[in-house]
């Protein structure tokens, strides 16, 4: 490793230009004659479009079209093809849910404009184009819709009762997937065995994408027939691809371009309705068509996540050894199929860390008038997280065992890898109880008695919460780089398929190819998000950027090594055997002689080397497969409650992870960060509210509870590396790690606060006013 490379702590290169206004986001795009495109959005979340009026709309100022779902049937163009549950039932990583009677999964249409059935608030009922924004939205306000206003729901329990309003009339009962994962025949006889057994249920607030860049896109149609579209994206090939199903085109004339994104956590993966609006109007009007949305229209119209509920149970024998889990999901997955992924996710791994021979898992997708929930930061991981933890310290308390030796003694130890878990996965290593030990320590788990003791003197009350956690980060199973060596200048052109969403892709990919190419990393050039250009990739999500880009990337560098050494051997006289690679250089083994990386990529460019070995000096890496590693790790926390007022504060927060190999520790703590801070906004704040009729009362920045820096302490993060052997790079993953424990760790704290009350469950958000309202509950019965 050079100093500059893998495991250096150093800033991110782009945070200048980023922090200075040189970013390239999905709104600073701009197009010569480019007009702009408002979406009128449906305000009830359940009826049936009865007719609708665009002809006032139609002669308004400035507008040049005003299309509706009438329009978009007539020219023929397809729904987008989420691919609600595109796992196969071979791939033994992954649960496969189908439906009761057999059949596959539902997977609604995804009409991007309402023909006939809106199916949740906002919905888009018809697209207007003028000159300016403002003449664009005038013009929406002109258009008279006429709506049949059906009975809605909006909650995942609710919409399977019987005689719930039914959300597709193509799918009755509301039952989107209903499946089965791990063996339920072994875990009914562990539970009857058992000695103990303990069980609650978990029911999991909805929370919004609140990234800092709101959605916007450019969309143009060429002379020559293609579509190019310009978005904050995740990866740029799953919207080419999706996209050309909608227009039944071939993928070529599809053109993709991401520059930077403000934030993805996974609802920015998709192909969002008004992209292919902004398409279809652009190949329409020959003209450019710009959209964006403000933050009010966000909450309206972004992909949400985390609603489910799960009731859980938890078997021990008399010493408290695990001997099975069983759980059912029940996923609200709203109003459109757009992923069955978190479902998925938490199923595989709902035994987390521990040694649970046997794991019964039932889980149900409901549809329900909300916006689509979907993949987010963790997706299913933090729910598997928190129903794991909580049911330990539930079960420590029915054993009167210390929580702490509860976990031990089921803990998965190092001489047990590599273990095969009750839900199919094989972890290949960790060291889960050097995790726990140290995290104790971090937080002075010995000393806190005594804090809490001063703690009740003042009247406050004080808990303590420790949780284990562990991650499945798959993604999709391909990814490419193209790295070629120029010849005009010392750099070196890396072209990757993931994208960046503020993780430091431009640092850390560099770190790498300094490392492996020995070239300094300000001269590497990191180039994505184009699909003309990126010829393969996946996208950025489920932890897997560094992990299955550093593979390829590795493996391309490795060609340009292999080749780079023959051409030296020529240009010096040797045999190819007897150069070695190091710092850039290809050096003769036990002389000083050498040709540098940048000498060679030259002379490759002309007759001096034979034809075979002429040409650029590049390489081109692709795998299609899996990759699995499993990052992990334990948080804990302190936290006093005042009993007064309600308010939950966060007096300590630590974490160790264990990502796998640090590429950059700098970037890891800070991805740390931000997650923690992520799944404590779930915990204490953030929530996603309806009424009755499925309107959404936490439509801004003043009702929904966004996380602020004053709500947290300085967090204290350590990473402990251990080495996988699955990639090249040893590296496991480490965007997700803060937010996947955090969820388990704060309930289990506040919950050990407000235990001396008698409380013993608590659903989140804890709130102030729904923490003070559990304790003066609690009052009024003693």
């Amino acid at each position: 490793m050079v100093e500059k490379g893998i495991g250096a702590h150093i800033p991110r290169r782009e945070d200048f230009r980023l922090l200075t206004g040189a970013g390239k986001y999905a709104d600073d795009m701009r197009a010569d004659g480019q007009v702009y495109g408002y979406a009128l959005r449906a305000y009830h979340a359940h009826a049936r479009l009865r007719s609708i009026d665009v002809t006032e709309a139609k002669k308004a100022p400035g507008v040049l079209a005003v299309l509706t779902g009438a329009d978009y049937a007539a020219d023929g163009l397809k729904g987008i093809p989420h691919g609600a549950m595109t796992v196969k039932p071979e791939d033994h990583t992954v649960p496969c849910f189908g439906q009761a009677d057999g059949k596959p999964a539902f997977s609604a249409p995804n009409i991007p404009i309402v023909c006939d059935k809106i199916h949740h608030i906002g919905e888009i009922v018809a697209f207007v184009i003028a000159d300016t924004l403002q003449r664009a939205r005038d013009a929406g306000e002109l258009i008279e819709v006429d709506y049949e206003v059906l009975p809605a729901v909006t909650r995942g329990m609710e919409a399977m009762k019987p005689g719930a309003p039914v959300v597709w009339d193509e799918q009755p009962g509301n039952i989107a997937f209903d499946g089965l994962h791990g063996d339920h025949a072994g875990a009914e006889q562990a539970f009857r065995n058992a000695a103990h057994v303990v069980e609650e249920e978990f029911p999991f607030n909805r929370v919004a994408n609140a990234q800092m860049e709101p959605r916007a896109c450019l969309a143009e149609y060429t002379a020559e027939g293609r579509f190019i579209l310009h978005a904050g994206s995740q990866g740029v090939h799953r919207l080419k691809t999706n996209a050309s199903v909608v227009f039944s085109c071939d993928p070529s004339m599809i053109r993709v371009l991401t520059r930077d994104t403000g934030g993805g956590f996974g609802p920015r993966s998709h192909l969002y309705p008004e992209y292919v609006l902004a398409m279809w109007a652009a190949r329409k009007l020959g003209r450019p068509v710009k959209w964006n949305s403000d933050r009010s229209e966000a909450f309206l119209s972004d992909y949400q996540a985390r609603d489910v509920t799960i009731k859980g149970s938890l078997a021990l024998d008399a010493n408290g050894k695990f001997l099975a889990l069983k759980e059912t999901i029940y996923s609200n997955v709203g109003g459109n199929c757009v992923s069955y992924v978190p479902a998925a996710n938490g199923s595989r791994i709902a035994t987390t860390v521990y040694k649970t021979p046997f794991l019964g898992m039932h889980a149900i997708g409901i549809l329900s008038n909300t916006l689509p929930s979907v993949n987010y930061r963790g997706a299913g991981r933090p729910q598997a997280m928190l129903v794991m933890e909580r049911l330990i310290d539930l079960a420590a308390d029915k054993l009167g065992m210390d929580r702490i030796e509860l976990r031990r003694r089921n803990l998965i130890a190092i001489a047990d890898f590599p273990f095969k878990q009750a839900g199919g996965l094989t972890y290949d290593c960790g060291e889960f109880e050097k995790n726990m030990d140290r995290c104790m320590e971090f937080i002075d788990w010995k000393g806190y008695p005594a804090r809490r003791e001063e703690v009740i003197k003042r009247g406050m009350l004080s808990g303590i919460g420790l949780a284990n956690y562990i991650e499945t980060p798959v993604g999709a199973p391909i990814e490419r780089s193209n790295i070629l060596v120029r010849t005009d200048a010392d750099k070196v052109d890396v072209i990757v398929g993931t994208q960046s969403g503020g993780q430091g892709h431009e640092t850390s990919f560099a770190q790498v190819i300094e490392s492996w190419l020995g070239v300094p990393m300000d001269d590497v050039n990191l180039i994505t998000g184009d699909s003309d250009i990126v010829i393969e990739g996946g996208g950025t999500h489920s932890d897997r950027s560094i992990r299955m880009a550093g593979y390829v990337m590795v493996k391309a560098s490795e060609q340009i090594i292999e080749k780079g050494k023959k051409i030296a051997a020529h240009l010096l006289e040797v045999a190819a055997t007897d150069i070695q690679f190091g710092k850039g250089q290809f050096t003769v083994g036990g002389t000083d002689r050498s040709v540098s990386l940048f000498e060679a990529a030259r002379a490759a460019a002309t007759d001096k080397v034979p034809e075979e070995l002429r040409g650029p000096l590049a390489g081109d890496a692709k795998f299609v497969g899996r990759i699995p590693a499993y990052p992990n790790g334990c948080a804990a926390a302190e936290v006093e409650i005042d009993p007064d007022t309600g308010v939950v504060e966060i007096k300590r927060y630590v974490c160790i992870d264990d990502v796998g190999r640090v590429v950059n520790p700098m970037i890891v703590d800070g991805q740390t960060h931000g997650g923690i801070v992520q799944g404590v906004g779930q915990v204490l704040t953030e929530s996603v509210i309806h009424d009755a009729d499925g309107q959404i009362l936490t439509g801004s920045f003043m009702d929904y509870g966004m996380p602020r820096a004053d709500m947290f302490p300085e967090f204290k993060v350590e990473n402990n590396e251990v080495i996988t052997k699955g990639n090249p790079l040893g590296v496991k993953g480490g965007g997700e790690a803060g937010t996947t424990g955090a969820l388990a760790v704060m309930m289990n704290a506040i919950l050990d606060a407000l235990k001396p009350l008698g409380i013993t469950r608590f659903d989140m958000p804890a709130t102030p006013g729904r923490v003070w309202q559990a304790i003066q509950a609690r009052k009024t019965l003693n």
